[in-house]
């Protein structure tokens, strides 16, 4: 029964070390400013341009996380070796936490210029 305890507990711990989900990952501070000299149709393009690439990297920020935490679950019961291989946040993470910045500039410059264009949020999970 301890030892069951202390798996739980050592698995709840090392869950910790897992990466971020991509909905909890904050944007990093993007100043809208170098969309400044940017034309409407030109925001608009580019808006879909990053919106296309944060979604894959969104994909792959929640790819990970479900490895990382297969990889956490098998090295507290199976394998503990196992558990070196664990990602965590990384490179992905950065990349996507400044795709989600672009966005929010790209959306501050847009209201700057009037452009209309309408912006939907991820859905808090």
């Amino acid at each position: 029964m301890k030892r069951i305890v202390l798996v739980t507990a050592a698995a709840g711990g090392l869950l910790g070390a897992c990466a971020s989900s991509s909905d909890k990952v904050a944007a990093t501070y993007i100043s809208p400013i170098q969309y400044s000299s940017l034309t409407c149709p030109q925001i608009r393009e580019e808006s879909a341009r990053v919106a296309n690439r944060a979604s894959i990297a969104s994909g792959v920020q929640d790819d990970q996380r479900k490895t990382d935490q297969v990889v956490t679950v098998v090295g507290a019961v199976v394998f503990w070796p196992s558990l070196f291989f664990l990602q965590g946040d990384n490179q992905k993470t950065a990349e996507l936490a400044r795709l989600k910045g672009e966005m929010e500039a790209l959306e501050q410059a847009s209201i700057q210029r009037n452009c209309g264009i309408e912006y939907r949020r991820q859905p808090a999970s």
